[in-house]
């Protein structure tokens, strides 16, 4: 893998978002999911996980395929691997072995994926009249009850 491709490759990784599909479809295996599926897990909107899956397909970290009525995300595992064995070709001087034990991968137990947290959306305030709470109109003395 060349630099550039592995500089690709990690930017698209650099967001939260995109990172949480990638994971998932890794877990997902070979078979991979379906758009509709990846965006119920993690609570997007289908506008941004397109988004997102474009900017993963772009880096080649994932590809699609259509199923039916469904476009098919899954993992391209021949990239991961590239860019993991270009990360880690130097690893401890040359000496991979004495990285091993150092560094072990986190499994998960057998049959048990964790399965990601679900998204909240962040809802922008209003700063129109419309949106601005309700007050009081004055009692027909001219002054504001003061009664909650």
């Amino acid at each position: 893998m060349e630099m550039a491709s592995a500089i690709v490759s990690l930017g698209a990784l650099a967001q939260e978002s995109r990172l949480e599909v990638f994971r998932m479809l890794v877990q997902a295996g070979p078979a991979g999911l379906a758009a509709g599926e990846i965006g119920a897990r993690l609570g997007l909107p289908s506008p941004t996980l397109s988004f997102h899956l474009n900017q993963l397909r772009h880096a080649g970290l994932i590809a699609a395929r259509r199923q039916s009525r469904s476009i098919i995300y899954a993992a391209n595992y021949p990239a991961m691997n590239a860019l993991l064995s270009y990360l880690t070709e130097n690893c401890c001087g040359g000496e991979a072995a004495a990285c091993l034990p150092a560094c072990p991968p986190a499994t998960a137990p057998a049959g048990k994926i964790p399965a990601p947290r679900p998204r909240t959306r962040r809802i922008a305030r209003r700063t129109s009249a419309a949106a601005a709470p309700a007050r009081k109109l004055p009692a027909p003395g001219g002054r504001a009850s003061r009664r909650g």
